[in-house]
């Protein structure tokens, strides 16, 4: 009688061979070509923040009085303004003032808005009703015009928040970082922070609201962790995603909304290189008046680049964070969901 004998397997872990760095870049690119797009342009405009200096033809703030308002051409691909400056040197130099702005604001801004949207969320009662009724009346005022206030209120030479950053910063009042008049353009984008984290607040809030009812955050606190370990550990995470692309939808928010305040002529003061005040005054007169339409339509370019370039890359991160949206393959994750000032 045959008589079964068990052998012995050995089990083999099989192992799926990972994908270099590189090959995930590029096939993120190809799934995503709107937001590959938009992030070469956003390297080459930080080339210019950077490297203004070696890029730019031409001193932005040079007069020329023999090159006055000068037609486009091999000496001056962008022409010269009303002065003889190059418009070229400018718009690169302008990369640097807009490109600072809209960092400074979005991190200042989103780091606020999650902040207060967290604990607005998901500690409720009064600190909820507290924090969403200043939120409220902040909202309640156009966008425009609490932008203003803001600005109002913090860039003046005689304020506590000025006077602070002059005598307990080492922040100067002339060129820092090759950026001319530094304190008043950093308080500039102080109050447009202040103002993207109204937004910010109220949407990370909606988040944490729906987080916090999930089963893991119930069995964290039976657990026995705390608030602050639940909040920083388990909510803050999965808030994380959301927060990156309400920043690369603000960024040229913050970016436009410098434009519309220099435009109004409350803004980066000349004779300092900005998109945003090369668009308007002697300019915008030239241009209306004079048929001298390069010196405000090369500044407007780059700023409309800036802005399409950021709102692609904010579409394909919103694909990619979203499982609902990943089987549409790069083409835009439906209507945008950005504001403006």
């Amino acid at each position: 009688m045959a008589q079964e004998v068990a052998v012995p397997l050995e089990a083999t872990e099989v192992r799926t061979p990972r994908k270099p760095f590189w090959k995930k870049l590029l096939l993120t690119a190809r799934h995503h070509p709107l937001g590959a797009i938009g992030v070469s342009i956003v390297i080459l405009l930080l080339a210019c923040t950077l490297f203004a200096e070696l890029i730019a033809p031409y001193d932005p703030q040079a007069i020329d009085a023999h090159a006055l308002r000068n037609a486009p051409s091999f000496s001056h691909p962008f022409g010269t303004d009303r002065l003889g400056r190059d418009v070229m040197s400018r718009t690169i130099y302008g990369a640097r003032i807009s490109m600072f702005i809209g960092l400074v604001s979005v991190i200042i801004g989103t780091l606020l808005g999650a902040f207060f949207g967290l604990i607005s969320g998901y500690f409720g009662k009064w600190i909820d009703s507290l924090i969403q009724r200043v939120i409220d009346m902040l909202l309640a005022f156009p966008a425009l015009v609490l932008l203003l206030a803001i600005i109002a209120v913090l860039g003046n030479d005689e304020s506590r928040f000025r006077q602070f950053l002059s005598d307990y910063t080492p922040l100067p009042e002339g060129e820092f970082l090759g950026i001319p008049v530094f304190i008043q353009i950093f308080v500039m984008a102080v109050g447009i922070g202040v103002a993207i984290a109204v937004g910010t607040a109220r949407v990370v809030r909606g988040a944490v609201l729906s987080l916090k009812e999930n089963v893991y955050i119930d069995a964290a606190r039976a657990m026995g962790a705390s608030d602050g370990r639940i909040v920083f550990k388990h909510i803050l995470p999965n808030v994380m995603a959301l927060v990156v692309v309400l920043a690369t939808i603000f960024l040229p928010i913050a970016i436009l909304a410098e434009a519309a305040i220099s435009f109004l002529g409350l803004g980066v003061p000349n004779p300092t290189p900005s998109w945003g005040s090369d668009m308007t005054g002697p300019n915008q007169s030239d241009a209306v008046n004079g048929n001298i339409w390069w010196v405000v339509f090369f500044p407007g370019a780059a700023l409309s680049l800036t802005v399409l370039a950021f709102n692609m890359i904010g579409d394909s991160l919103r694909d990619i964070s979203d499982p609902r949206l990943r089987g549409g393959r790069g083409q835009g994750g439906g209507p945008g969901t950005g504001t403006g000032f």
